[in-house]
């Protein structure tokens, strides 16, 4: 692949993930935003956390998550103490009501995008799916 065509793919690949994520997001059902929802789905799926922790693994700055967080506190959907190793920072925490919103929005949009999956020809749903192994090799720091 030339350096042209693989930054044609990169470009185009950017647009779709991103315009295919906000369209699944508006399908979705009301309630906190994608920042609040995926850092709410770091917590159920990783555990507690320190705050600096869940910024860094979304990519967010420090200020932003705690602000993200206390949203989520008084939303019912996180609780929040102190570190008891480290008295200034904080340790964040799913609820039960925190981790039945997560996968309440995934499964409605998982159902989303499974039925934009079932419209497309069989040549583009192979397609997609031999393309997954390399998808999900991007998300990771071993390539």
């Amino acid at each position: 692949m030339t350096t042209s065509s693989a930054q044609d793919v990169s470009g185009r690949l950017f647009l779709a993930v991103g315009r295919l994520s906000r369209s699944l997001r508006q399908a979705g059902t009301p309630g906190p935003g994608h920042g609040a929802i995926s850092a709410l789905a770091t917590l159920v799926n990783q555990g507690q956390l320190r705050l600096g922790d869940l910024a860094a693994k979304e990519g967010v700055a420090a200020a932003t998550m705690s602000r993200i967080v206390a949203a989520l506190v008084e939303a019912g959907y996180v609780s929040r103490e102190p570190d008891p190793i480290d008295r200034r920072a904080w340790l964040a925490t799913a609820t039960d009501e925190g981790a039945n919103l997560v996968s309440g929005v995934q499964s409605t949009r998982v159902q989303e995008l499974n039925r934009r999956i079932e419209r497309l020809t069989p040549e583009h749903r192979d397609a997609l799916q031999t393309a997954l192994p390399a998808l999900e090799a991007l998300l990771t720091d071993d390539i």
